[in-house]
């Protein structure tokens, strides 16, 4: 279990700019996401996590119907990229593969993203209007029905950030997750 700190990207703050390389053996921006879409989410996860697996086919479902409407989601892997960690750049391109991925899959070489974000664990959702800033960020929090309450969450804030609204779902303050693994 995590208590959520103050750390990080602060809620109506810009969102640090990436450059990072994805999957795909594209570079991704985040400026290019935000010319195009209404609302990008990043979701930061992780091939071994087993939340993340709980929670795929919903970020797939989000992304099947959001895209039309503006809305863009975009994984991060934020964890130290080793063999031994199942979380290799490789291990990132069998994983996306083997779930059909339907958003970009990218690697935060350098930890900064996830850092600047102040992202903690896997999974975890920021949202950004098209301007940069962050309106929502939300974590897998210890409840009964965390999944549902989590896409039910996320899916409200989207609605409310599409309609140009304040987001006003709650940010639990106590998540479960696997934490970031960081390079020592």
């Amino acid at each position: 279990m995590v208590v959520m700190e103050d750390m990080g990207t602060p809620i109506g703050s810009y969102a640090p700019d990436f450059e990072v390389p994805g999957v795909d053996d594209r570079v991704h921006h985040l400026a290019r996401y935000m010319e195009k879409y209404q609302v990008i989410g990043v979701v930061f996860m992780g091939n071994q996590c087993p939340y993340v697996a709980e929670l795929l086919e919903a970020l797939k479902q989000l992304q099947a119907q959001g895209e039309a409407q503006g809305v863009m989601l975009v994984g991060m892997n934020g964890n130290k990229g080793s063999e031994e960690s199942g979380e290799s750049f490789a291990q990132m391109k069998q994983f996306a593969q083997e779930h059909e991925l339907n958003f970009p899959y990218l690697r935060d070489v350098t930890q900064d993203v996830a850092q600047c974000f102040g992202a903690t664990q896997t999974p975890e959702i920021f949202l950004l209007n098209h301007e940069g800033k962050l309106c929502y960020r939300r974590g897998l929090a210890e409840e009964e029905k965390a999944i549902e309450r989590w896409v039910e969450d996320v899916q409200g804030a989207i609605a409310q950030m599409l309609q140009r609204e304040e987001v006003t779902y709650p940010i639990p303050a106590l998540l479960v997750g696997t934490p970031i693994q960081w390079r020592s």
